[in-house]
């Protein structure tokens, strides 16, 4: 009886979990925003080729963030991570004036 309460008492108060897709353009500063929110420090990072997965608590909730890369020919294969995701993240380096209309281009594209 202890167990089945503590159960039903976690489900519903106790931790939620919530899939998060990180999106942006390559060297966005993706990866650098996961590992900070994973360990709470900046780590240098190499160009994602893939994705890079990793869950993140906060409260009482469980993040477990995909950091998609964004190289021209990942961003084809970017609908695929869509399916079952509660959130988006999507990156844009600022400071990269040249590129910030075709992140728009982008998000607008594959996620609008």
């Amino acid at each position: 009886m202890g167990l089945s309460f503590s159960k039903l008492f976690e489900q519903w108060f106790g931790k939620k979990e919530m899939r998060i897709l990180m999106l942006g353009l390559d060297a966005a500063g993706k990866t650098t925003i996961l590992y900070k929110l994973k360990l709470g420090e900046v780590v240098s990072s190499v160009p994602t080729i893939g994705f890079n997965v990793e869950t993140v608590e906060y409260k009482n909730i469980k993040f477990t963030v995909w950091d998609v890369g964004g190289q021209d020919k990942i961003r084809l294969l970017w609908r695929h991570y869509y399916q079952n995701t509660q959130g988006l993240i999507f990156v844009v380096d600022s400071s990269d004036k040249e590129r910030v209309d075709v992140a728009r281009e982008e998000l607008d594209e594959n996620v609008g």
